[in-house]
């Protein structure tokens, strides 16, 4: 039960149940069909009632879980000729953003996303899916690029946050973010923004500014992790699960509330089941946003674009005599 999330624990215990007892069927002349069907009927509803259900702390486990898909999954799964492109061109390359020219469906894109680690070894260098400033910089240059070849922008967005640390805050965090958004809300190319997992703060904001901004079900976006925001409003990391509940940072929260387009359903059990059916699931919205999207001019574009982020947070008043 390798990397099984608490909540999940039933299913798994289940489904091991019913490979064990197909396992002792086939290497034995006792036939166990009836109680096979009868577990997997169980196990079916129990999946619904499970998955179904997921609270909001669910869903934050779900997006953090160590065989979700990375960036990297998705741009093999989803696109062809693909040319990753490094460095931006000031200070180095940071490995924890990738980016490139690739082709969607017959169509030149340029593709641009967060890269978590898959072991240890692999987070170090991509440093956990933090990105230094070099990393929004080199962001930006290749949506200078998009702009100046009139190539789509798809944003794929996954991680905790930007790298708080000393030399990346020498080297101009916070003003690279800054620019970043300055300068994609007034690209006249058509922008795409997919969560896939963490959606967290200033770093998932430095490549999220986009025409359509749409989130996996099981991902979150927050301005603070669960537990930063226990430690700041209890004093207490560990009431955490409470802090989530609270916040509005699942999929359908950021929904209702209009700070995202859409949600994209995952397989059951989350993206890591079946990325192949999972991607199939992204690139249908993807085909669907790039069409609608290429219909409209620049002058269009940036208007709606101007609309659109003015009307996030938006609240009615309430005149009293």
């Amino acid at each position: 039960m390798k990397h099984v999330l608490p909540f999940e624990k039933p299913v798994v215990e289940l489904r091991e149940k019913i490979s064990e007892l197909k396992k002792f069927t086939n290497e034995s002349e006792v036939d166990l069909t009836d109680e096979i069907n009868k577990l997997e009927n169980r196990l079916e509803l129990l999946e619904q009632e499970v998955y179904g259900n997921m609270s909001s702390w669910d869903r934050v486990q779900m997006a953090r879980h160590v065989e979700r898909p990375t960036t990297i999954d998705y741009i093999g799964q989803l696109f062809t000729h693909f040319m990753e492109l490094h460095g931006d061109r000031n200070y180095g390359d940071d490995e924890a953003i990738v980016g490139g020219i690739a082709k969607f469906e017959g169509t030149p894109v340029t593709v641009i996303g967060h890269q978590r680690g898959k072991d240890t070894k692999d987070n170090i260098r991509r440093n956990f899916g933090m990105p230094h400033p070099e990393g929004y910089r080199k962001a930006l240059r290749l949506m200078y690029q998009a702009e100046k070849f009139n190539r789509p922008i798809v944003n794929f967005i996954d991680t905790k946050g930007a790298y708080p640390g000393k030399a990346a805050e020498e080297r101009g965090q916070s003003e690279a973010i800054a620019r970043n958004l300055r300068e994609m809300a007034g690209l006249t190319v058509p922008i795409i923004c997919i969560v896939i997992g963490e959606g967290g703060s200033g770093g998932a904001l430095g490549i999220s500014v986009g025409d359509r901004i749409y989130m996996l079900e099981n991902s979150t976006y927050s301005v603070i992790s669960p537990e930063g925001a226990a430690a700041i409003l209890w004093k207490d990391s560990n009431l955490a699960q409470k802090a989530a509940e609270s916040m509005k940072i699942t999929s359908y929260d950021l929904k209702e509330l209009g700070v995202i387009d859409d949600v994209i359903q995952e397989v059951q059990g989350g993206a890591h089941r079946d990325i192949e059916e999972q991607a199939k699931q992204i690139q249908s919205t993807l085909r669907q946003a790039l069409n609608e999207l290429s219909e409209i001019s620049d002058n269009d574009l940036l208007d709606l674009r101007w609309e659109k982020y003015q009307q996030i947070g938006a609240v009615s008043s309430i005149v009293r005599s």
